[in-house]
């Protein structure tokens, strides 16, 4: 069964041309003109990615993102015409897991879009057991990161950053490496990128086990988790 995409966009010529590539991919996919009519369909069919335009009438992007990311952590990729850091900082903030600015190329679309199901769908043979840091359980298998019985909701990308650093214990990396290593990319400009989302995995962890600083920024240099003995079950 082929996965279903949600192209959310009010300007009709640029979301048949995503329609189009996508569609060429083997993806089915389903459009919205803006936020109000996306969340009808999402109550109504099985979503597994979402094409989503931040300027829009009656329900911006912004908006719709934080709505669906209060009970749904389905990979969205997020489109603007607003070029500035703090554009993409706000729509990263709000729990987009990529971004990327009008116009664009739709092949690059396209291959975003490959990118984020090769990471929700990627399942590796080895350590595919939880790691414990202290009173975090980070569950590759379930995709489930749990506190003390409460689950932290991540987004997929969130979850691999927090996953990766909690494998490579006691090792710092730079964000350019981050990047490199989770996006599978090259890294052009991504220190932001990695710091947003960095900030929004410790604000969740934050939220559920209040002074719990798993992540450490090693001013100059990059991230780190200290080395707490991981156990995989």
């Amino acid at each position: 069964m082929s996965n279903t995409i949600l192209i959310v966009d009010d300007d009709k010529d640029i979301a048949k041309l995503v329609e189009v590539y996508l569609s060429n991919e083997g993806y089915q996919i389903l459009q919205a003109q803006d936020g109000i009519e996306a969340l009808k369909v999402l109550s109504l069919n099985r979503v597994d990615l979402i094409v989503l335009d931040v300027m829009m009438p009656n329900m911006d992007g912004l908006e719709l993102c934080k709505q669906i990311r209060t009970d749904n952590q389905v990979p969205i990729l997020m489109l603007s015409a607003k070029v500035q850091d703090m554009d993409k900082i706000m729509g990263l903030m709000t729990g987009a897991d990529d971004y990327m600015i009008k116009p664009f190329n739709p092949l690059e679309l396209t291959a975003r879009v490959k990118a984020l199901f090769r990471r929700v769908n990627y399942n590796p043979a080895k350590n595919t057991g939880a790691i414990q840091i202290h009173t975090l359980e980070i569950d590759k298998q379930s995709h489930q990161v749990t506190a003390g019985g409460k689950e932290i909701k991540l987004t997929s990308i969130e979850f691999d950053i927090l996953y990766f650093l909690a494998k490579n214990q006691g090792r710092v990396f730079s964000s350019e490496e981050i990047f490199e290593r989770v996006w599978k990319e090259e890294s052009i400009g991504s220190n932001k990128t990695v710091m947003v989302h960095i900030k929004n995995i410790r604000d969740k962890i934050e939220a559920v086990i209040p002074g719990e600083a798993v992540i450490q920024t090693i001013w100059g240099v990059g991230y780190k988790i200290e080395k707490s003995h991981p156990v995989y079950s």
